[in-house]
């Protein structure tokens, strides 16, 4: 049995209903899991003791790439995490009338493959109000991919 650690930014509450989801079906598959709002987490040391590392966020903004605010600060400390070797997984919620539907969802993907984490090439990027099936298969299809 892995430990598994599910870190959302959220503001309407779209993204924080699918960390919900995702964390109760890794439970349902054996995962131990901790959830936890970016807004309250601490950066350092954030990925210690974690076998996987799921991060849910939310995309703002029509001109650029706006990540949720409370997650911002946890992305721009994100090299204090300690993801390198922990397998990691990203998903959000967005809005495709947008030029940057779910960007967040690449940036934090890329700036954690930066950092040395290995990347599960799943993300999930929900279009609108979130599908608990879908956040459910896409929870048990990382499960699998980090195997």
């Amino acid at each position: 049995m892995g430990k598994a650690l599910v870190v959302f930014g959220s503001t309407t509450g779209n993204t924080e209903s699918v960390a919900e989801v995702v964390a109760k079906t890794l439970e349902g598959e054996g995962m131990v899991v901790d959830l936890q709002n970016a807004a309250a987490v601490n950066v350092a040391g954030l990925a210690t003791g974690y076998d996987l590392v799921v991060f849910g966020c939310s995309t703002w903004g029509d001109d650029e790439i706006e990540l949720q605010e409370d997650f911002v600060p946890l992305f721009d400390n994100l090299d204090q995490a300690g993801l390198t070797g922990k397998r990691v997984a990203v998903f959000g919620c967005g809005d495709s009338s947008y030029t940057h539907f779910c960007g967040a969802v690449d940036a934090i993907a890329e700036k954690a493959m930066a950092l040395g984490a290995k990347v599960i090439d799943l993300p999930l990027k929900i279009d609108g109000s979130p599908d608990a099936a879908e956040a459910q298969s896409w929870a048990k299809d990382v499960l699998r991919s980090a195997a």
